[in-house]
C-alpha cells in the first residue's frame, strides 16, 4: 500500500509542478491554487509512505516520479525540446528508480 500511496505522491508532484509553471509566477489564481493544493497533498502522502518505507527510497523515487512526469508532460503538454541526451537521461532516472524499488524488497 505504501509504495502505491508514493506512486501517487510521485503524480501529485508532476501536477503541481505543471499548475506551478501555468500560474506564472503566482500571478494567475487557479494555477496557483492548485499548486498549493497539489503540493501539500503529494508532500501529505510522501509522509505517510516514509511510515513503512526508508527514507532514502521514499524520496529518491518520489523526486524521480516527478522529474520523469514532469519531463514528459514537458515534451508532450508544452513541446519542450526532446533530444538524444535529454532520453538518455530520463532512462538512466528510470533506470535508478527501478534499481531502488528493487533493492527495497
Amino acid at each position: 500500500m505504501a509504495w502505491l500511496v508514493l506512486v501517487l505522491a510521485g503524480i501529485f508532484e508532476v501536477i503541481w509542478a505543471f499548475a506551478m509553471k501555468k500560474s506564472e509566477g503566482f500571478t494567475l489564481l487557479i494555477p496557483s491554487v492548485i499548486t498549493i493544493i497539489f503540493m501539500l497533498l503529494s508532500f501529505a502522502l510522501l509522509s505517510w509512505s516514509m511510515k513503512s518505507l526508508p527514507l532514502g527510497t521514499a524520496y529518491t523515487v518520489w523526486t524521480g516520479i516527478g522529474a520523469i512526469g514532469s519531463f514528459i508532460v514537458g515534451m508532450v503538454v508544452l513541446q519542450e525540446p526532446s533530444n538524444a541526451l535529454r532520453m538518455l537521461a530520463a532512462i538512466m532516472i528510470v533506470s535508478g528508480l527501478v534499481l531502488m524499488k528493487v533493492s527495497s524488497q
